[in-house]
């Protein structure tokens, strides 16, 4: 399969890249230069997309202004490259034949749904209450390309959890109720271009959680008794280390990525301390904080 990949420069996209171009050939696009991208161009430019997508089956986009950026560039930016240009993009690639478009999107589109004082289940029936320009850009672009699918162009939104480098203390909570390896996030994307089914589905992809609805409540009042219920080897691995639990404000549900897509994470907490003992950039150091609006 020959794959367009947008954003290819990116944390995201290299591991997508990562994930697919020892079995397909992945033709990378991003305005800044990497080893993963062959055309460094912006997504506004229509005839360097159109020649790129010539004998493309399948587009990931991942290229976006993402959270960082708001504040720092001006909201029309937001919706001309996260909003027009996937519209530009998905209509090239629909006059050029490609059969199936993955869209990176994001679970941080909730935005209000998460009440202060509370835990929120989250899944796909929740309904996204954006918060920012950011949020709301994503969510446009969702929509146009849900109008935009057709039986010979399926369109799959893969709304990815939280997945950028942190403290080992936050990320080991996180990835039990809403966050997610990197590698997962790529893995999700390959299988979205296989999957059958309607021509437009969407799937929130985060880790697994041992947490259900029932667990919410009193994840707010009685974290712990929770926590040494549904896994006390976590909860252990905090008190070992001396480590305060961070808040658990929601879970995010993946199950129906798991019967749509075939597709499992596959990287826990273990990963985590497995990367916090080599050292991995993954997991910032203690001493480092947070610096990243909350997705």
């Amino acid at each position: 399969m020959k794959i367009l990949l947008t954003g290819s420069s990116g944390r995201v996209g290299r591991a997508i890249y990562g994930a697919l171009a020892a079995r397909h050939e992945v033709v990378g696009v991003d305005r800044n230069p990497f080893n993963t991208t062959r055309h460094v161009v912006d997504i506004s430019d229509v005839r360097a997309l159109r020649s790129a997508l010539v004998g493309v089956d399948a587009v990931i986009h991942s290229a976006a202004l993402h959270a960082p950026h708001v504040g720092l560039v001006p909201d029309s930016d937001f919706h001309r490259v996260n909003v027009e240009g996937t519209r530009t993009l998905a209509m090239l690639a629909r006059d050029a034949g490609v059969s199936r478009f993955v869209f990176t999107s994001t679970t941080a589109l909730y935005g209000h749904a998460i009440v202060p004082g509370r835990c929120t289940w989250i899944d796909e029936r929740t309904t996204p209450l954006p918060r920012t320009v950011y949020h709301r850009s994503k969510l446009a672009a969702e929509h146009w390309l849900e109008d935009a699918a057709s039986p010979g162009f399926h369109v799959r939104v893969i709304r990815m959890s939280r997945c950028f480098p942190e403290t080992a203390e936050r990320l080991l909570l996180y990835r039990l109720h809403r966050g997610i390896d990197v590698r997962d996030v790529a893995d999700a994307h390959a299988a979205a271009l296989h999957n059958a089914g309607p021509m437009f589905q969407r799937y929130i992809a985060s880790g697994a959680t041992p947490f259900g609805p029932e667990d919410c409540e009193r994840l707010v009042s009685e974290p712990r008794a929770v926590l040494a219920r549904r896994c006390p080897q976590w909860l252990a691995e905090y008190d070992k280390r001396g480590w305060t639990l961070p808040l658990v404000d929601r879970i995010h549900d993946a199950s129906a990525a798991v019967m749509g897509l075939g597709w499992r994470s596959q990287r826990g907490p273990e990963a985590i301390l497995a990367q916090l003992e080599a050292r991995s950039i993954e997991v910032l150091p203690q001493a480092v904080r947070e610096v990243c609006p909350v997705a």
